[in-house]
């Protein structure tokens, strides 16, 4: 029996930059049908292995395929392209008076900007993926006008447009609202479960942000790999203890997180 090609190989990943090591030979592997939060302290490698992931950022040794296509080998420049990526620096390029539904709809040629005209058949699949994101009624708004959720759920539209096979959301609750970031976290929650949905990828230093439709998590710190498996056995408090560097006290309910850090240990007199 043919085994399924995995979504995300990556194999002794080291990127090395002006002597400073960014990524120390990282390991990891996504299959089909799982989701996955990457979670790590500031500088524990999280963007780099992003940049990578997405041809940004070219590795100093080490094999990374997506889709069974080799880095080096392939033309990634097309690869890229089913590779979805929401982050704030693509937020931060979006036109102000750009429409909700051209911004959608750009998404089919990773235009940023978009000035050509839009085809019947384009402007019916943007409102569809508007529709799937809960914003149809966003269609003729200009980006600057929106909201940080209403922008976030945009731009995942706008990423579905390419269908990709894989769904990357860098930190995207970062300048949410509690109110705004738990609607937004339902909203993946809801997406994560469709059938057919791309793989998700989820970017966080926070442990409260990780929804029950993600099934795995890989744990990041000082560019190495810490931990990576099946949520329940790998998010524990003695992995994020070594992530964070702090006692830490972890709770888990209902497939939701919560994290407390713990005072610091008196030194013994």
């Amino acid at each position: 029996m043919k085994t399924a090609t995995p979504i995300l190989t990556v194999n002794d990943l080291h990127i090395e930059r002006d002597g400073t090591v960014i990524l120390d030979g990282v390991n990891w592997r996504v299959e089909r049908g799982q989701h996955w939060v990457i979670l790590g302290a500031n500088g524990s490698g999280k963007t780099s292995l992003l940049s990578a992931l997405t041809g940004y950022l070219m590795p100093t040794d080490g094999t990374l395929a997506v889709l069974g296509e080799t880095y080096g080998e392939s033309d990634w420049r097309e690869l890229r392209k089913k590779v979805g990526l929401v982050s704030s620096s693509v937020r931060q390029l979006m036109a102000d008076d750009e429409p909700a539904l051209a911004t959608v709809a750009s998404g089919k040629y990773a235009m940023i900007d978009f000035w050509g005209r839009l085809t019947r058949a384009e402007k019916t699949q943007a409102r569809k993926l508007l529709r799937q994101v809960e914003c149809e009624y966003l269609a003729a708004r200009p980006w600057q006008v929106l909201s940080q959720g209403e922008r976030q759920r945009v731009l995942i539209g706008r990423a579905l447009m390419a269908k990709p096979r894989v769904l990357i959301l860098d930190e995207p609750c970062a300048g949410l609202d509690p109110a705004a970031r738990e609607h937004f976290l339902q909203f993946l929650q809801r997406l994560g479960q469709k059938k057919n949905a791309p793989t998700l990828i989820f970017v966080t230093h926070h442990v409260e942000e990780i929804m029950p439709v993600f099934s795995h998590v890989l744990l990041l710190k000082h560019g190495r790999r810490l931990a990576a498996g099946e949520m329940t056995a790998t998010l524990t408090p003695a992995h994020l203890a070594l992530a964070f560097a702090a006692r830490l006290k972890l709770q888990a309910k209902a497939g939701r997180y919560a994290l407390c850090v713990l005072p610091r240990r008196s030194a013994v007199m």
